[in-house]
């Protein structure tokens, strides 16, 4: 009878199997290394698209923020161009404000009212005189009420006073001058007699 001894013969199978099964190992490892070799390159890709476009965002960003605070310097500029206008066009409507409050005051004062003194702050006109009795003064605030350019005639006070041995009223009165108003659309400056009360 023949005896096979089959130990080498089995042996080199597993030594067989052992080299196909560490390439096989080899294999599949450098294929994961291959994938997140692949993943990691587009993941960086992404982010640095993504960082690219931050960057842009960030000039844009700084960009508009220039443009944003010249904005507001014009917007500024304006105000200041249009406080100015306003004021020019005060000055140009006040202009003959004082010709016209002396005009109205010698058509509103009657007979037997004589003016002392006469001061104008803004809109407010303070006057002290002497008038020959009450009603005198009675009727100097009612022209004063009804006269086109004045309002809120308002009597300080009176008093009994002596002047050239003379029995007089001394009085002390305030009222207001109407501003008359800008029409719209007109030029700066032009203004119409208006009732538009002010103060």
């Amino acid at each position: 009878m023949i005896r096979i001894n089959l130990l080498p013969h089995r042996e080199a199978r597993r030594k067989a199997q052992r080299r196909q099964l560490a390439l096989l190992g080899a294999m599949v490892a450098g294929l994961a290394i291959a994938i997140a070799v692949l993943v990691h390159g587009v993941i960086a890709g992404y982010i640095s698209a993504q960082e690219e476009r931050n960057e842009f965002l960030k000039r844009e960003n700084a960009r508009l923020d220039k443009e944003i605070e010249e904005i507001k310097k014009l917007k500024d500029e304006i105000q200041a161009l249009l406080a100015r206008k306003q004021i020019i066009e005060t000055l140009q409507a006040d202009r003959s404000q004082t010709v016209l409050l002396l005009d109205q005051l010698v058509r509103q004062t009657p007979d037997g009212v004589y003016l002392k003194s006469l001061k104008q702050e803004g809109l407010k006109v303070n006057i002290t005189g002497y008038a020959q009795s009450n009603a005198r003064v009675a009727t100097f605030m009612r022209n004063l009420e009804s006269a086109p350019n004045f309002e809120s005639a308002q009597l300080v006070e009176t008093k009994a006073a002596e002047v050239n041995k003379r029995r007089l009223t001394e009085f002390n009165l305030n009222f207001r001058v109407k501003r008359a108003a800008p029409e719209d659309g007109q030029k700066p400056g032009g203004a119409k007699p208006a009732a538009a009360k002010q103060g």
